[in-house]
């Protein structure tokens, strides 16, 4: 197995950083990579917005649902959809844009974010920093968006600690590969089952690591995924522009 493979499979998010700075010359190397992934037709529809500032880290973190890490690390990075540049390109050409009002539109950006977010993980774990992605960055849109002064077309679908390990995070099971790998076609035969040895799994995970307060995988997605988790991004969302009706 090669480095590449062995740092992937063994992802981890760590939410424990120590106070050592991270240095531009190696963020600017890390930020380089993510931008060097592809995007729909080329339109590079996704910038980041670093956040060194500790007080702005603290705001972020509030408004994260109170996520300590957010204001530990030392750099805080969020990942914006952004059709506002490519605006500004098709109005150069002399035409008017309307990509970001479609569903195909901000389906195509959030999937160009994610690839960004996969490639930051991935650039800065090989660098010997961690990284826990931050989906809370959605749950107070609008403040967040003012805070960091983005314009209309963008918006931030998600947020990234990175910095240096104070304590290792262990690394959390997987449901079977089965259940995620399907050959030719898409297979539900088993699916119940193995979805029943993974709540095993993860009872005893959260046990071994002292979490009283865990829960099955399935017991967990029932506390969420049964309601809109993050309910102002609808309407946050349209006011910026991405009105999903095309």
């Amino acid at each position: 197995m090669n480095e590449t493979l062995h740092l992937m499979q063994s992802h981890r998010s760590d939410r424990s950083y120590s106070s050592e700075p991270v240095s531009d010359v190696l963020l600017d190397e890390i930020i380089r990579a993510a931008q060097c992934g592809p995007s729909s037709m080329n339109g590079q529809q996704t910038s980041l917005v670093v956040v060194r500032d500790a007080a702005r880290r603290a705001r972020i973190a509030e408004l994260a649902g109170n996520q300590p890490w957010v204001a530990q690390a030392p750099v805080f990075v969020v990942i914006v959809m952004d059709f506002y540049k490519s605006s500004l390109g098709v109005a150069r050409a002399g035409q008017q844009q309307i990509i970001h009002e479609s569903v195909e539109g901000y389906t195509a950006g959030a999937i160009d974010a994610g690839i960004t977010l996969g490639n930051l993980m991935t650039a800065a774990r090989s660098c010997g920093l961690g990284v826990v992605p931050i989906g809370g960055v959605r749950r107070n849109p609008q403040a967040l968006i003012d805070l960091l002064e983005l314009p209309p077309c963008t918006f931030p679908l998600a947020g990234l600690c990175v910095g240096y390990v104070a304590q290792a995070a262990p690394q959390k099971p997987r449901l079977a590969m089965a259940s995620y790998r399907h050959d030719e076609h898409y297979r539900r035969d088993g699916l119940p089952e193995m979805i029943g040895d993974y709540d095993a799994v993860m009872v005893k995970y959260w046990q071994e690591i002292g979490r009283a307060d865990g829960v099955s995988w399935s017991a967990n997605l029932a506390n969420f995924f049964t309601k809109v988790y993050f309910p102002e991004v609808k309407t946050v969302a349209a006011k910026q522009g991405f009105l999903n009706d095309k």
